[in-house]
């Protein structure tokens, strides 16, 4: 488990980058649930943590993809891949991300410093 930060640290309708490889953002949406995705959009370069969160949904902060971060799928174009999803625990009011397995849906050129 990657620890990300004290939950107090983490408003309600705020996110926070984690330097990972490849970055994670995790969302504390206005209904107080957590969530962790890949932070870079499937479609391009940009960081999903920079973007605007409403509800279960992070919308991307380049070209206004919108992906749900509950499951990763893609509601909006251009992007056409889904995000990566990763499980978020809260233990002793700290949050930590446990990174998913799967490969990550990386745009053109940009590439995992594994790749």
């Amino acid at each position: 488990m990657i620890p990300a930060c004290p939950l107090a640290a983490l408003p309600r309708g705020e996110a926070l980058r984690i330097e990972t490889d490849p970055p994670i953002a995790v969302f504390h949406t206005e209904d107080g649930e957590l969530y962790a995705v890949d932070d870079t959009c499937t479609h391009q370069d940009a960081s999903l943590a920079d973007g605007w969160l409403e509800g279960c949904e992070v919308e991307c902060p380049l070209h206004a993809s919108r992906f749900d971060l509950r499951t990763g799928r893609v509601d909006a174009p251009p992007a056409k891949l889904p995000v990566r999803t990763h499980q978020v625990v809260v233990r002793d009011e700290t949050v930590y991300v446990m990174p998913s397995d799967l490969p990550p849906n990386l745009p053109p050129g940009v590439r995992t410093g594994s790749a």
